[in-house]
């Protein structure tokens, strides 16, 4: 059984630590179909996470399962590449582990991209939706249990879970570069299969832009920590329940791929910018 209380985040951050990863500034989150962002990033060392005590392994074909160190137009970084989701198994303290090792290390702001499908119909497959708010439909919260005051508060404020100044000048760079950048709601549901028609229909009635199964135990934990964090998502699908179509995970690589290079230069001058 994985340990992911505060002693083990110790332990996790002195291995990363003697590896090379020193004060790293900004955390990255890769999501699926999305490794590419890593092209952007002059990476000094990685590590397998079966290699740093006490992580999760990810069992996602389309995630590389490595952690990153290094710099992004000179900025320095410390990357997941691939992520862990409740659908592999993991318990919700495990999958927000890296997060909190990261806090650790030393991040100042968390960055999130990830894979959803589009849920409102004036947003189209390949564009991107920067997140403004999320409804957890995840059937467990990472903060569950007894709180270790070292980590974070007992009743973290969610109010604004995604920082107004990095949200801000992301939206910016948008207008600045031409990229098309909804602004929306993100819903969490727990996978792995996608979703039914009236289950599109649900989501949509109660507020969501766009659904996926990650990011928002990430979100949660970086609350608790009181880390700003701003989120991506690569619209990988039209979720329309009038007109849906049989969707896999071919196709929805294929559209994150498509909007890939978007994604890089936007998350790219930011870190420029930062």
């Amino acid at each position: 059984m994985h340990n992911a209380g505060y002693d083990a985040i110790q332990e996790a951050v002195a291995f990363l630590q003697s590896k090379g990863f020193e004060g790293p500034e900004t955390g990255l989150i890769v999501g699926t179909g999305l490794a590419g962002l890593a092209s952007a990033m002059d990476i000094q060392t990685e590590i397998y996470y079966q290699d740093i005590p006490h992580f999760p392994v990810s069992t996602v074909e389309s995630h590389l399962g490595k952690l990153a160190y290094g710099t992004i137009g000179g900025h320095r970084t410390v990357a997941m590449l691939g992520r862990f989701h409740h659908y592999e198994g993991y318990p919700m303290p495990l999958i927000v582990f890296p997060v909190r090792v990261m806090k650790f290390l030393g991040i100042r702001r968390l960055l999130v991209s990830n894979a959803a499908g589009a849920l409102n119909p004036a947003y189209r497959k390949g564009s991107l939706m920067l997140l403004d708010d999320h409804i957890n439909l995840l059937p467990a919260n990472p903060l569950t249990g007894r709180n270790d005051e070292r980590i974070g508060i007992r009743f973290p404020d969610m109010s604004a879970p995604y920082d107004a100044g990095l949200c801000t000048r992301l939206m910016q760079i948008a207008k600045e570069q031409h990229i098309t950048l909804h602004k929306g709601v993100y819903a969490a549901v727990p996978g792995p299969n996608l979703e039914t028609r009236a289950e599109y229909r649900f989501l949509k009635t109660i507020g969501a832009d766009a659904v996926g199964m990650s990011t928002i135990p990430e979100v949660i934990a970086a609350r608790h920590m009181g880390l700003p964090c701003a989120a991506v998502s690569v619209l990988t699908d039209e979720c329309d329940p009038d007109n849906l179509g049989e969707t896999s995970l071919e196709m929805i690589l294929e559209s994150a791929r498509t909007a890939e290079k978007s994604l890089n230069s936007l998350f790219g001058s930011l870190f420029e910018s930062l």
